[in-house]
């Protein structure tokens, strides 16, 4: 359940207690135990103080006051009027980062009984997203990317010239997002310029971050006669009024803001592709797409622009490969074109749940972070048939696995290396997804300066004891104060670095209790 309107909330200072986990670098996962944090009436992180000692948590009131006490004059400014949020996580002495620096308490039991673990962690960044293909999510039968689209896509989509269907949606999809935690996502909507306006307004309204693009597709061969741009001059026309009312929306892009979405190169003629990226650079805006998604896709690329050397070449020629563009997938890139993304700052999406749906590949991140390309995680609904986040941090995880398992050829070292571990792939979630969308200096992770986009993790606690400490009932219930956890459970002997991994592995939206975007609340699980 989300709290109405966030947008209208005014902000003031906020003091945030408890533990802090995040992801600052790639590999390197952080964790701040007893800390606090000042949030200032902009959303802003004003000040973070590390240690502020056992004082600060007490009992009916106690610790609000003793909070403002400690950090009174933090952020340059009385703190004192601040409001403080209840101390999340327990009380355990110092704090520890995964590669072995700083104390290494185990999580523990906590103190006076708490019933829950619980910490605050950045909000996701869902750099690939199809928020319109909501209703077919978990709908690809035995097909393959060209099939599907005909198949399931394109019928789906093209009923979002009726505005009530897509209020319908685009709200369940925005609010669905927010419930597992993304605080930021690029979204593609459909050829629909009304219908598009429509979903930047809710993401407005809603409070999320978001980059809302109007989905360009006007060729003949590729796209069906029932939906397509009638033309390109049409298309651009369209697009720049997307642009034009995303921007008078939120003019100084705070929050929501337009992105250039060519579908993929063979739904677009070259005077679409050639004024794509005239305006790009003209508006100096972002832009996303789908590359090298799978074989039959790539060869079908080379026959339609057989005067390109390759399907990146083609973006390239048409200045849309950029620092502020986002590939999704790019499975099957050659070292070449991996060569010029880096050159060209261009980021890529890395979308495991869709390419394991559709059969379409597996992608070597570690290759593609190796060669300097920035990376993030995409759910790619409806290919990928979960909203989640944190579903695709985990089959990041796995299809990693499994690629280090064909890798045959390679000495086992270098087999292991193309491995991610949990550390690396709450980074791609996060950070990564930052850095791939030009936000790397506003979010995803805790540092002064840095918005206030955050959520709040809920795992259980198991009682010792079993029945006897849980109502009597044996065994215990997977409940804490009337709310299903799930699987994600601690026993009570896990390190911080277990307990995060445990929620990444075994965690959904039940495990997500709150979620702010710039400070403000935007989702709160009763």
């Amino acid at each position: 359940m989300s709290p109405h309107s966030p947008s209208s909330q005014t902000l003031t200072k906020k003091i945030y207690a408890g533990t802090f986990i995040h992801t600052p670098r790639l590999g390197e996962l952080e964790v701040l135990t007893n800390a606090c944090v000042g949030v200032d009436k902009d959303g802003r992180i004003a000040w973070i103080e590390p240690r502020v000692g056992e004082g600060v948590r007490g009992e009916e009131g106690g610790g609000t006051r003793v909070v403002r006490e400690e950090v009174r004059d933090g952020g340059g400014g009385s703190w004192e009027e601040a409001d403080v949020e209840a101390w999340v996580g327990e009380m355990d002495e110092g704090s520890e980062r995964s590669d072995g620096s700083g104390d290494d308490e185990r999580g523990g039991e906590g103190k006076n009984g708490e019933e829950a673990v619980e910490w605050y962690f950045p909000g996701f960044v869902d750099t690939h997203t199809h928020a319109s293909q909501l209703p077919n999510a978990g709908l690809f039968g035995t097909s393959t990317l060209l099939s599907w689209l005909q198949t399931y896509t394109f019928p789906l989509e093209s009923r979002f010239s009726s505005l009530p269907h897509a209020r319908r949606v685009y709200t369940r999809a925005v609010a669905s997002t927010l419930s597992h935690g993304t605080t930021t996502a690029a979204y593609y909507a459909t050829i629909h310029p009304a219908s598009t306006n429509l979903l930047a307004s809710i993401c407005q309204e809603k409070g999320q971050r978001a980059f809302v693009g109007r989905v360009c597709m006007d060729c003949p061969s590729t796209c069906p006669d029932y939906y397509r741009d009638e033309s390109a001059e049409q298309g651009m026309r369209d697009t720049r009024a997307v642009v034009q009312h995303i921007r008078s929306l939120d003019p100084e892009g705070g929050l929501v803001q337009p992105i250039l979405t060519p579908r993929f190169a063979p739904t677009c003629t070259r005077e679409t592709l050639a004024a794509l990226g005239k305006l790009a650079k003209e508006e100096d805006l972002h832009v996303q797409t789908h590359i090298s998604e799978t074989r039959g896709e790539v060869k079908l690329v080379g026959e339609m622009f057989p005067e390109r050397k390759g399907y990146a070449d083609v973006y390239d020629r048409y200045g849309l490969l950029t620092g502020k563009t986002v590939l999704a997938h790019g499975i099957y890139l050659d070292d070449e074109e991996v060569k010029v993304l880096r050159e060209r700052g261009t980021g890529v999406s890395h979308c495991p749940l869709s390419n394991t749906s559709l059969g379409s590949g597996i992608c070597g991140v570690r290759r593609l972070l190796d060669a300097g390309v920035k990376v993030g995680l995409g759910t790619d609904v409806s290919g990928g048939g979960s909203c989640s986040l944190l579903t695709a941090a985990r089959e990041a995880s796995g299809v990693s696995r499994l690629l280090s398992a064909f890798e045959t050829g390679k000495r086992e070292e270098e087999r292991e290396r193309v491995k991610l571990d949990v550390k690396e792939c709450l980074y791609l979630a996060t950070k990564g997804g930052a850095e791939v969308l030009g936000l790397g200096g506003k979010v995803g992770a805790f540092r002064v300066g840095m918005e206030w986009d955050a959520q709040m993790v809920r795992l259980e606690k198991v009682p010792e004891g079993g029945g006897e400490e849980n109502g009597g009932k044996e065994g215990g219930e997977m409940e804490v104060r009337g709310v299903d956890l799930g699987l994600a459970q601690c026993w009570g002997k896990e390190s911080w670095e277990e307990k995060v991994a445990k929620w990444m592995y075994c965690g959904d939206d039940r495990n997500t209790r709150k979620v702010w975007v710039k400070g403000r609340l935007v989702h709160e699980r009763y």
